[in-house]
C-alpha cells in the first residue's frame, strides 16, 4: 500500500472517529403494557419522536400485562436497571407515588430541562388523577379513558328498543336486558369488564359516594374504606345477585377478557372502558353504539362525573440529565395539539389536553362519531368532588382481586350481598394498613 493511501485511510479514519461522538444517540427505553392495534400506536409515536430529532432514541418495550409491567418496573429499579419510561395503570398510582426515590416526578423533570409545561393544559379530570394536592403532575397521562356502556342497535330494534334511546338509569337497563333475553339473547342481557372498576370505583364516582376517608385516599395513606355503609352499594350489588340467577346480568370476569361477549354479539349492553372502540370498530358486525354508564335516579347528586381509566408514563429515578431532557423533549412531543387530535380520533383514548378536546369539537368530528365523546362528556359532566375526584390507595392491584372475590361469593350465592360488601371493605382495609405500615419505613 502507498504512502499516500495509507495518509488517506489515516485521514478518513480519523474523520469517522471524531464524527461518531456527534452521531451518537441517547437512548431513552420505554416499557408498556399494550398489544395489538394500541402497540402499534405506541410503536409509531416511537418512530415518529426519532425521525423528528437525531439525539434521542426512544425504545419501546412490550413487558406484558398492566401488573407484570408494574412488577418488572420496580424489580428492575430495585436491581439498578431500571427503563427510563413505565407505563402504569391508573391502579398503579398509589403504589408509584409512595415509592420515594424510585420516580422522577414530572414537573420537576420537564422544569430542570427548560420544557414548557404547564399543567392546567391538561384536562382537569386527567391531570387531577396524576398530580399532588398542590397540582404538582407526578406522572405524564397517556393512554386515558373512562367506562361508558357499549350497546348493539340491530338487537335493540330487535328486541322492540329504541336503538337512538339507550337506558338512563339502572332500573332501565335492567328492563332493556330482561327484554333482550326475551328476544333471543338468553346467554347475557347485560354485563361489564372489570368488576371492581365498574361495580365499585365508577360506581361510586358516578354517585358521589365515598369509597373510604381520605377524599378516596388521595389525601393520605391512612384512609379507611367504607362503601358498605352505602344503601345504593347494597342495592346494586343486591340487584346484581338477583338477575345473575336468570342471566339477565351476566358475570363476564375481574378483567376485559371477557369483552368479546360484546363484539361476538351475546351480550348486547356491556359496560367497559371507551378504549374498547378499537377491537368494538374492527370486530362487531352489527351497529353500535354507547352512551354514559347507567345511574340511580333516586341517589341524589346522580350523575356525578366519571374518574378515568387507562395508564400514564412514570419518569424512573437515578437516570443522567441528558437522558431526562430526552424523555422530556418527547414528553412535549407527545402533548402537541394536533398529535392528541390524531391519537384521539384513530385509538379513542382520551385527549389529554383541553387544546386537543376543543380542536376536535370545533372541528365538528363528534356529529357523525358521538361515541368518542361519550367519555369526555362523563369525565366533565360535574365539577369533580371529594368522592368523584378519583383514588389512591396502595396495593390497589391486590385490593381489586378481593374485591372481585367478594363480589363473586355474593354472586354464587356464597355470602349475602351486604355481607359481600361487608368483607371487601374489611379485607381491604387489612391490605391498606399493611401498605402503609410497608410505606412508613
Amino acid at each position: 500500500m502507498s504512502i499516500k493511501s495509507r495518509i488517506l485511510m489515516s485521514v478518513a479514519a480519523f474523520a469517522l472517529a471524531g464524527a461518531s461522538p456527534a452521531l451518537a444517540q441517547t437512548e431513552i427505553q420505554w416499557w408498556h403494557a399494550l398489544t395489538g392495534a394500541n402497540n402499534d400506536v405506541v410503536v409509531k409515536l416511537s418512530e415518529d419522536f426519532n425521525a423528528s430529532q437525531k439525539d434521542y432514541k426512544v425504545v419501546p418495550v412490550y413487558k406484558g400485562s398492566y401488573p407484570d409491567t408494574l412488577n418488572a418496573g420496580i424489580a428492575a429499579f430495585r436491581a439498578g436497571q431500571a427503563p427510563h419510561i413505565l407505563q402504569v395503570f391508573e391502579v398503579g398510582t398509589g403504589t408509584m407515588m409512595s415509592a420515594k426515590g424510585a420516580i422522577k416526578p414530572v414537573h420537576e423533570m420537564m422544569k430542570e430541562a427548560g420544557e414548557k409545561f404547564d399543567p392546567a393544559a391538561y384536562l382537569p379530570a386527567i391531570s387531577g388523577y396524576y398530580s399532588t394536592a398542590k397540582g404538582e403532575m407526578l406522572s405524564m397521562p397517556f393512554n386515558s379513558s373512562s367506562m361508558v356502556m357499549w350497546y348493539n342497535k340491530d338487537a335493540f330494534k330487535k328486541a322492540g328498543l329504541d336503538p337512538e334511546k339507550p337506558p338512563k338509569t339502572w332500573p332501565e337497563t335492567f328492563e332493556a336486558a330482561k327484554k333482550l333475553k326475551a328476544a333471543g339473547y338468553d346467554k347475557c342481557g347485560v354485563s361489564n369488564a372489570w368488576a371492581p372498576w365498574a361495580n365499585i370505583e365508577q360506581f361510586g364516582a358516578w354517585h358521589n359516594i365515598a369509597l373510604s376517608t381520605k377524599v378516596n385516599g388521595m389525601a393520605g395513606a391512612d384512609a379507611v374504606l367504607n362503601f358498605n355503609k352505602s344503601p345504593a352499594f347494597l342495592k346494586h350489588w343486591t340487584n346484581l345477585v338477583e338477575l345473575q340467577k336468570d342471566k339477565t346480568y351476566d358475570y363476564s370476569g375481574r378483567t376485559n377478557n371477557g369483552e368479546g361477549r360484546f363484539t361476538s354479539g351475546e351480550c348486547p349492553i356491556f359496560l367497559t372502558s371507551s378504549g374498547f372502540f378499537g377491537n368494538v370498530k374492527a370486530n362487531a358486525k352489527f351497529d353500535w353504539a354507547n352512551a354514559a354508564m347507567p345511574y340511580y335516579a333516586d341517589v341524589q347528586g346522580a350523575p356525578q362525573n366519571s374518574i378515568i381509566g387507562g395508564a400514564s408514563l412514570w419518569v424512573m429515578g437515578g437516570k443522567k440529565a441528558n437522558e431526562y431532557k430526552g424523555v422530556a423533549k418527547f414528553f412535549t412531543f407527545l402533548s402537541n395539539v394536533d398529535r392528541q387530535v390524531k391519537l384521539h380520533t384513530e385509538s379513542g383514548y382520551l385527549p389529554i389536553t383541553k387544546a386537543a378536546y376543543e380542536k376536535v369539537k370545533a372541528s365538528g368530528f363528534y356529529k357523525d362519531k358521538p361515541y368518542l365523546e361519550t367519555p369526555i362528556l362523563e369525565l366533565t359532566n360535574k365539577a369533580p368532588t371529594d368522592n368523584s375526584k378519583g383514588l389512591r390507595y396502595g396495593s390497589l392491584v391486590q385490593i381489586r382481586d378481593i374485591w372481585s372475590e367478594e363480589l363473586e361469593a355474593a354472586l354464587n350465592g356464597q355470602k349475602s350481598p351486604q355481607a359481600a360488601l361487608d368483607a371487601a371493605v374489611d379485607r381491604g382495609n387489612q391490605m391498606l394498613r399493611q401498605f402503609e405500615r410497608t410505606a412508613a419505613r
